[in-house]
């Protein structure tokens, strides 16, 4: 069944401070999205909505038409993988999965214990003696393994060691393309996580600045780079992100694409043109919106 999440105007309020305000956006299956935000953006929140964990304060979220805040049908159909504190819990890993098979109606039990094997998460040991690394991949694996309609991966990957992380996004790519459904990543490890999103959602002060696809969004940013009196000419006009300067070179970053009328000036003047990473968009655009 196709799924298309759609939030309208949303916005949260916590007494006198506003998390969300006015955020709309679309999800649709089969498409990874890249949730990234500063701390303290609203990024929490927003994902609270998503799973039905508070109701907004106005504005509507939506499944395929349905509100889903203490909606039984897509609250089922919704997994949120987060951080959890497990000092006091004295149940093995496996019956953790047990219970996700229970509540679960999509859970692959079969699933769940060949991504364990492949995390080497030892099911047979109480959760609370787990490292924290473990613990995050138990709860990667019972997010994967309810394979529900909407999965969100709430920083998933904490305690996580590089090969383990790496196996937790070869997963998500692959059984994503078993298994469409819409599944959101929040993450602040933008460079090492980029190149599995789909679309980004870029949030900043509450706000939505950004939803599109992430090809769209790296074509916006380019840097420029060669002689400086000759990039400074280049740039004049142009939305500068970030400038750098060493003796007679300099580089800029820009957003936004080459102007027509700047490519042969470009070519002639023999100035190097490069791409940008999502990271560096992330940090300049935001950084840009705070000195305003």
């Amino acid at each position: 069944m196709s799924i298309k999440v759609e939030g309208h105007h949303l916005t949260v309020q916590f007494k006198e401070h506003e998390a969300l305000t006015n955020v709309s956006f679309t999800l649709e299956s089969g498409k990874i999205y890249g949730l990234i935000g500063r701390n303290g953006a609203g990024k929490t929140s927003l994902l609270s909505l998503l799973a039905s964990y508070r109701k907004p304060s106005s504005g509507t979220l939506k499944i395929n038409g349905e509100d889903i805040f203490e909606n039984e049908k897509w609250m089922a159909e919704v997994t949120f993988v987060h951080q959890t504190n497990y000092k006091d819990e004295y149940d093995t890993a496996e019956a953790y999965l047990k219970l996700a098979e229970r509540y679960r109606p999509s859970f692959d039990r079969k699933y769940a214990e060949e991504v364990a094997a492949l995390f080497k998460l030892p099911l047979n040991q109480p959760v609370r003696k787990l490292s924290t690394g473990m613990q995050s991949a138990l709860n990667a694996t019972i997010g994967l393994a309810t394979r529900s309609k909407v999965t969100i991966f709430d920083e998933a990957y904490q305690g996580m060691d590089a090969p383990t992380r790496e196996v937790f996004y070869k997963e998500i790519l692959e059984d994503q393309a078993r298994f469409p459904r819409v599944i959101i990543l929040s993450t602040h490890l933008v460079s090492e996580m980029e190149y599995l999103f789909d679309e980004v959602l870029m949030i900043h002060k509450g706000k939505l600045m950004i939803q599109e696809p992430i090809d769209t969004l790296l074509q916006k940013g380019f840097s420029v780079t060669g002689d400086a009196e000759q990039v400074e000419q280049f740039a004049e006009g142009l939305e500068t992100l970030s400038e750098q300067r060493l003796g007679g070179t300099k580089s800029v970053m820009v957003y936004g694409a080459i102007p027509e009328d700047k490519i042969d000036f470009v070519r002639q003047s023999g100035l190097e043109v490069g791409n940008v990473t999502l990271h560096d968009l992330f940090i300049q655009l935001t950084n840009e919106k705070e000195e305003n």
